[in-house]
């Protein structure tokens, strides 16, 4: 175990998977990384995210991608082996996580990964207007999303960086009856004019707690909701259905978590 700036952290090998390990803090897994076959996502969510890097470009093509949140640099990775020479910048808060993750599973080479110790938030109100193709938020303390990156204003600042046609990627941890989730779709329903929800079946029905994938696009392009559906073999809201989910729920905004 390792004293980190925001708990304790432990990476360990997978006993099923040679060449994989698992990042846990505070006891909670928090990544899943292959280091021989960096495109194996176990974690379904990632395979959630990753759907969306492989469907709003051609195969291959580079993105110049802002991750915000690192842990062990799962997705950085397969990005990094599936659409080579794609520019990538990390932003981690917890320094002392990111010095244990490059001590025992360190980037490769060459990687094009740019690991910077910050604030999210503050990285992304200081990034000059369409910088990115795709911003992901995966930010988490406790296994709570940090509240200042889940409100309109942070949002609106994601939007800005974004080129367009970019796409906004959130990951969001839920339990029923979804409130959160809910808040958090209409929250990026007030910038983005395209908006769909990915997650596993059993979380949209009540039953389990459990990880949704957000997932909204700039004009001029939509999101490639039919791919998505195929690829990710769970539910996916847009339109109509994304509609009825988000109903009355109103956005977050920095008032709320102050």
């Amino acid at each position: 175990m390792h004293e980190v700036e925001f708990g304790v952290a432990t990476i360990e090998p997978c006993p099923f998977r040679p060449g994989s390990w698992v990042l846990r803090v505070d006891g909670v897994a928090q990544s899943y990384v292959d280091i021989i076959e960096p495109e194996h996502l176990e974690f379904p969510y990632m395979r959630r995210v990753a759907a969306v890097f492989d469907t709003v470009a051609p195969a291959g093509r580079p993105l110049r991608v802002l991750h915000l949140g690192g842990g062990a640099y799962t997705l950085p990775r397969y990005l990094a082996v599936t659409r080579p020479g794609s520019p990538q910048v990390v932003v981690e808060r917890d320094g002392k996580l990111a010095a244990l993750v490059e001590r025992l599973v360190p980037l490769p080479a060459g990687a094009g990964i740019d690991i910077q110790i910050d604030d999210a938030r503050s990285v992304v109100e200081s990034t000059p207007a369409a910088s990115y193709d795709i911003v992901v938020a995966d930010a988490y303390e406790a296994g709570r999303m940090v509240g200042s990156v889940a409100t309109v204003e942070f949002v609106a600042a994601a939007y800005e960086v974004l080129a367009p046609g970019g796409a906004y990627i959130v990951n969001v941890t839920d339990l029923p009856p979804l409130a959160f989730s809910r808040r958090q779709v209409a929250t990026v329903s007030s910038l983005f004019p395209d908006v769909c929800l990915m997650s596993e079946p059993g979380l949209l029905t009540g039953k389990r707690y459990g990880n949704a994938v957000i997932a909204a696009r700039r004009a001029p392009k939509r999101l490639p909701v039919t791919r998505l559906v195929r690829n990710t073999g769970g539910a996916v809201l847009h339109g109509e259905g994304l509609a009825e989910f988000m109903r009355g729920a109103r956005p977050l905004v920095d008032a709320d978590v102050a």
